[in-house]
């Protein structure tokens, strides 16, 4: 009987731990960083880069400045998965991330995104200069900041108003070459300020139902979906006009319009159809679209830059 009884408690209590598999402390790491958004931060900045000078870039202060805003860039994504934390455990889009699961601590989570900022500033303070570290360190503050902590918790326009430091990296490539803020990239800046809200409202729009559970009020959450259905039309609808903008101000050429009249029209069919006969299904196609909206619409801003002067003579 003493036998029987002793038998079960010689195994320590509760599941024995399994050491963690090779490299999943830097793949932990490296989820922090949201590598998919901060590449294309990476390279709207990379647009700036190029197109701020009339030929081929200095290629070492590019590699530099890419290095300088990527890292700051991936600090902001740390910082927002740690002060969202309790909030991403709630929502199936991101209960997977790290500081969700509980695979990186507060404090783990906090001097790796501190450490990735002051090696960023460093970087474009020393090798850059100071305007792109001011102006970098700026948008931490206001994505990881202002929009993470003050505004996603307490408006609506959360995505309005916080875009701004999201639509910050064509200023801060331009601010890296030139040592000034040019016109032409606060027209990329403009650019990416309103395709925001109709980027991010798509993806709202059929997570809706993780967003109130997490109690955050996106506008789909208080507003309802016909309203932020019809926000998106209508944003898409002035984006593609803003689109223009470079053209207008002949700092593009032919090649750029053509691809930002396809771009647009496809763009804003999208919203049309979205805001007529909505389907999640749609909502999520249009929010895949948009990404690739932007992306194909700087890549034919480039490529406009270097082959509209060669085929049609200087503007």
């Amino acid at each position: 009987m003493t036998q029987s009884i002793a038998a079960p408690a010689a195994p320590a209590p509760g599941p024995v731990p399994q050491p963690a598999p090779k490299g999943s402390l830097w793949r932990q790491y490296s989820a922090l960083t949201k590598p998919r958004v901060v590449q294309l931060i990476v390279f709207c900045a990379l647009i700036g880069m190029l197109l701020a000078e009339p030929g081929w870039p200095r290629w070492g202060l590019v590699a530099l400045a890419s290095l300088g805003i990527w890292l700051v860039a991936a600090a902001a994504a740390a910082f927002n998965c740690l002060v969202e934390q309790q909030i991403d455990r709630r929502m199936a889009r991101t209960a997977w991330r790290p500081t969700a699961k509980g695979e990186l601590t507060t404090a783990q989570a906090l001097v790796f995104s501190s450490l990735l900022c002051a090696a960023g500033c460093a970087v474009l303070l020393v090798a850059v200069n100071a305007l792109t570290m001011w102006l970098t360190l700026a948008t931490f503050v206001g994505y990881a900041i202002v929009y993470t902590v003050v505004l996603k918790p307490l408006t609506p326009q959360n995505i309005v108003i916080g875009g701004a430091s999201g639509a910050m990296p064509p200023v801060l490539g331009w601010a890296a070459m030139t040592g000034e803020v040019g016109g032409e990239a606060m027209i990329l800046c403009l650019i990416i300020f309103l395709w925001t809200p109709p980027h991010f409202w798509a993806l709202a729009l059929y997570r809706v139902e993780d967003y109130r559970r997490a109690g955050l009020p996106m506008l789909p959450v208080t507003h309802g979906a016909d309203f932020t259905k019809l926000q998106v039309l209508l944003y898409t609808v002035v984006l593609f006009a803003a689109t223009l903008l470079p053209w207008v101000f002949r700092f593009s050429g032919l090649v750029y319009l053509a691809a930002a009249v396809v771009l647009g029209a496809l763009f804003v069919a999208y919203a049309f159809r979205l805001w007529r006969d909505y389907s999640d299904a749609l909502a999520r196609q249009t929010f895949r679209f948009s990404i690739w909206h932007l992306s194909l619409l700087f890549a034919a801003l480039l490529l406009d830059h270097y082959l509209d002067p060669w085929l049609f003579g200087a503007r």
